[in-house]
């Protein structure tokens, strides 16, 4: 049996076709476009010209599908994970909840891009630590930018190859 390598990137030869390689996975992406318009039954996002949006207009149809933020949420999948590390976080909880909340209003649409994928799933506090997860990478990314603008201290982004996944530290 003769088995073949492909390579980590690039085009592979098939014939006259060519098959690409994809770079990143998201299962939660689909191969193929809604038909439009469609709107979410979870949370009544619409789905226009290739892109989930708040504020659906007047002539909104009835849902009849969810969203890709919604089967994450569904599913207890995050794509981010904002860690915060500090002896104070306690102290400082109500600064850090407006500021965290701020940046997902930014970003789904209530002053923001108008995206409707990018929220917060959950803030679970600990002693010391709090963990941030959300549905979006660029929100997670936003999140710990924000907290290092503000309250300075360390940041480290670590991202997982080949996957649609970020891990966000803080430190104060």
């Amino acid at each position: 049996m003769k088995t073949h390598h492909l390579p980590a990137r690039g085009p592979v030869s098939a014939g006259r076709h060519q098959l690409w390689e994809e770079k990143i996975h998201d299962s939660y992406r689909r191969s193929a476009k809604l038909r439009q318009p469609a709107a979410c039954t979870g949370c009544g996002a619409v789905y226009r010209q290739g892109r989930w949006v708040r504020h659906p207009d007047e002539d909104a149809p009835a849902g009849n599908t969810l969203c890709p933020a919604c089967l994450r949420l569904r599913d207890h999948f995050p794509a981010g994970y904002v860690i915060l590390h500090g002896a104070d976080l306690g102290a400082r909880r109500g600064e850090l909840l407006r500021l965290i909340r701020h940046e997902e209003a930014g970003r789904n649409g209530k002053g923001g891009d108008g995206s409707a994928q990018a929220r917060v799933m959950a803030i679970e506090e600990g002693e010391g630590e709090w963990l941030v997860t959300t549905t979006d990478t660029h929100l997670a990314r936003r999140i710990g930018e924000a907290l290092h603008r503000a309250c300075r201290g360390t940041l480290d982004f670590r991202y997982s190859p080949g996957r649609n996944l970020l891990r966000v530290h803080w430190t104060a």
